[in-house]
């Protein structure tokens, strides 16, 4: 009823010629789905921790006390109610007149909200869950494909069949490189965070500088991203309270693929010109997501690496995650989580600002960012040289002499890989 009654208050402030930013109406649907996802997440928290609905803690878990992992069905609840305010505001208009696009994404984030949350509780085998993700992902390749390739030398049409396997596997490549990451608290949520502000500052200019809403399904998946992941950051920031939970980490994957192929999957070849410049647009939508997820598919495509050439299934856990690594390195956890979400940022907003500076100064600003993540990565070691040192030079009477023991990063560098010996420590492909 509210929401009725604010949308006849927009049309009738239309009506007399005041009209109403764009952003009001995107700062209104994140802040609904930021608050809904804040609410459900401290009643979930509450109820899981009173009836004892969380799991017991695994070899390769960084949390030291049980606790609950079912965040994401409140952040799927989040992304209705941000959808359900964005189906009565006149700005989303041209999104909600392409029903089955709507229903086929909400659908399959269903799908895969039911599967996270099986396998959280019960613990599925990766066969399963992978089936569940593919079904998934077909459902939105049903209605949301990527029918094109923007190139330098023009655009490429995919044929539906090559274009529905390739959305399948794009999806799923997605979902399970987010979910790879979700093993710091905070990390997967504050990624997430960024990867969309990022996503949707392009997406929203694209539309501006085409004086189109053809690409607000990107805008608004990504709007409602950052608002269920801003809500549930508030019991996910360490020490965590809740954990979002295969559910979640899936469920942000599956809507950071969508939106990127809502954008570059939907261009069509008549918009470009022979003109070089005219086709940038259609090339940051196919650099852009890597951009933003270059954190979660670097961990994935060096943890497939590290199993397959340790013999063991890509899928099987360990505890070599670039977060681990972090940490063996000597960075607090919260250092570890900045340090991820400082890559993430640099390497988003670089590629981005191409739209707006000239290739030059852009790639000098990119390269400062990444050397000054590059030395604040790798500080620990510098220290540990240096206490190395120190301890070599003292005398072995000196009690003030540092510990021959520095940090784990020893045993760490010496381990090709460490396998979680229990038989259930299968990532089914997660992380």
């Amino acid at each position: 009823m509210l929401v009725t009654d604010l949308a006849d208050i927009i049309n009738a402030a239309d009506a007399g010629g005041f009209r109403i930013p764009r952003t009001v109406f995107y700062a209104m649907v994140g802040a609904v789905a930021a608050i809904v996802s804040f609410g459900l997440s401290l009643v979930i928290w509450k109820l899981s921790m009173k009836y004892r609905l969380y799991p017991k803690i695994r070899s390769r878990d960084v949390h030291t006390r049980p606790t609950p992992r079912l965040g994401g069905v409140a952040m799927f609840i989040g992304v209705l109610a941000g959808f359900a305010v964005a189906s009565q505001l006149p700005t989303f208009s041209l999104v909600f007149a392409e029903p089955l696009k709507v229903f086929a994404l909400l659908g399959s984030a269903l799908i895969i909200v039911l599967i996270g949350v099986a396998d959280d509780i019960w613990d599925l085998d990766w066969v399963t869950k992978l089936a569940g993700q593919i079904l998934a992902a077909g459902l939105l390749a049903w209605q949301v494909p990527l029918v094109s390739f923007p190139f330098i030398e023009g655009v490429a049409v995919v044929s539906p069949f090559m274009s529905l396997a390739l959305t399948v596997l794009l999806v799923v490549l997605v979902m399970n490189a987010v979910n790879f990451i979700d093993g710091l608290d905070g990390l997967v949520a504050g990624v997430a965070i960024i990867a969309n502000v990022v996503y949707f500052v392009y997406s929203y200019l694209l539309q501006l500088r085409g004086s189109t809403d053809y690409f607000n399904l990107s805008t608004l998946i990504s709007v409602v991203v950052i608002g269920v992941c801003f809500g549930f950051l508030f019991l996910n920031w360490h020490p965590a309270k809740l954990f979002m939970g295969d559910a979640g980490a899936l469920l942000v994957g599956l809507l950071m693929a969508a939106s990127t192929v809502a954008v570059s999957g939907q261009i069509s070849p008549d918009e470009f010109t022979d003109d070089r410049a005219s086709l940038l647009p259609s090339l940051i939508p196919i650099v852009l997501p890597f951009a933003i997820l270059l954190v979660p598919l670097l961990d994935f495509a060096l943890a497939v690496f590290r199993r397959l050439r340790a013999g063991k299934s890509p899928f099987t856990a360990d505890r070599q995650h670039l977060h681990h690594r972090l940490l063996d390195m000597g960075h607090s956890h919260l250092h570890a989580v900045l340090i991820l979400y400082a890559w993430t940022t640099v390497v988003a907003l670089g590629c981005l600002g191409f739209m707006f500076l000239d290739t030059v100064p852009t790639l000098i600003i990119l390269a400062v960012g990444l050397i000054i993540c590059t030395v604040v990565t790798l500080a620990p070691l510098s220290r540990r040289k240096r206490a190395e040192a120190a301890a070599q030079l003292a005398s072995p009477n000196d009690a003030a002499a540092p510990s021959a023991e520095l940090d784990p990063l020893d045993v760490a560098s010496t381990d090709s890989i460490r396998i979680v010996p229990s038989t259930t420590a299968k990532e089914k492909p997660t992380g």
